[in-house]
């Protein structure tokens, strides 16, 4: 399993980015295997991890015309800067 771990500075989130956002969850979830989608804002930084079950997944995903138009739209106008990171998790322990 991996995770992609995508963080942003936040310049200004507004409804189109609440919309856009949600329906991006919901395909990634649907209709590229994403296993597990998790986001957070706190002043202005955002936090979103996913989980995924392979790397073709994501490159998959990643390349998705509506998702490739919402990252367009996610430098214009919704974060000053951003990084993302994959990685693959070992183990996974619950309590």
């Amino acid at each position: 399993m991996y995770a992609v771990i995508f963080r942003a500075t936040v310049k200004q989130l507004d409804q189109e980015y609440l919309e856009l956002a949600q329906c991006m969850r919901e395909l990634a979830l649907d209709e590229y295997g994403c296993i597990e989608f998790i986001a957070s804002t706190e002043g202005d930084q955002e936090l979103a991890i996913s989980y995924w079950p392979d790397k073709n997944s994501i490159h998959a995903w990643k390349n998705n015309p509506e998702h490739l138009i919402a990252q367009k739209k996610g430098k214009a106008l919704w974060y000053l800067d951003y990084q993302v990171e994959i990685v693959e998790v070992l183990h996974k322990y619950r309590g």
